[in-house]
């Protein structure tokens, strides 16, 4: 190899490393840190919103999302997915009472949580973007997210949404595993699947209490999340 082909391997990395990338939950620009994890994806950390999501080229496919959802055998004559689900549900109750009109958001192919919240005398409507494509129509007094808001690929977009859909004081339920140190990123279980693609800190959680207009209730400070919504 002679030294300009060298010097031109050298600044097209460069280039690379240098390239400024915009954030999805707060549109920040800017030369990101960025880590190498499993499967080679690469992920950048904002560090204004503390947003940690992969670079655009590591976003799956429709089709390659739905065949990884498809492979998902969660029902509600599963006990183990429905203690799993209790961790967002056992919390979000005592702010809940019956009569409640809610939503599950990101319910994937086989609905639980609504049939849990309907034994607790609430109605609860799914929604899923490839299972369930009909959202229905709102307002509701409290919404679950379980183990979707990782698979976002525009957090801001969705938000947004979430928070049109809620009623003033109504509730988001959010469960998706924090991170705490970016080094994490170069080995943690919880990437190790490519739909996975946007990850938040405590900080990120603040972020977005500030930016949409939510309070902060609860934590549990690993994955549990309870917002209300601010809005009168």
């Amino acid at each position: 190899m002679n030294t300009s082909t060298k010097s031109l391997i050298c600044f097209s990395t460069c280039f690379s490393d240098m390239e400024m990338v915009t954030c999805p939950l707060c549109a920040r620009k800017g030369n990101f840190p960025a880590v190498t994890g499993l499967m080679d994806r690469v992920f950048r950390r904002c560090d204004h919103c503390e947003l940690v999501f992969v670079e655009n080229q590591f976003l799956p496919g429709r089709e390659e999302e739905k065949e990884r959802y498809d492979h998902h055998n969660n029902s509600i004559d599963d006990r183990g997915y429905v203690n799993f689900l209790g961790q967002a549900v056992s919390p979000a109750l005592p702010y809940l009472s019956e009569g409640m009109k809610g939503l599950d958001y990101g319910c994937g192919p086989g609905p639980t949580l609504s049939i849990l919240m309907e034994r607790e005398g609430m109605a609860c409507a799914n929604y899923d973007p490839l299972f369930f494509p009909n959202l229905p129509e709102g307002p509701f007094d409290f919404i679950f997210a379980t183990e979707c808001f990782e698979h976002f690929f525009d957090p801001a977009k969705e938000l947004t949404r979430l928070k049109q859909l809620l009623k003033p004081g109504g509730l988001l339920v959010v469960m998706t595993n924090l991170w705490e140190r970016f080094e994490q990123f170069s080995n943690w279980h919880y990437t190790n699947d490519f739909t996975h693609v946007s990850f938040y800190h405590a900080k990120t959680f603040q972020f977005i209490c500030n930016w949409y207009g939510f309070s902060l209730l609860e934590s549990d400070g690993e994955r549990v999340v309870i917002l209300k919504n601010n809005e009168s």
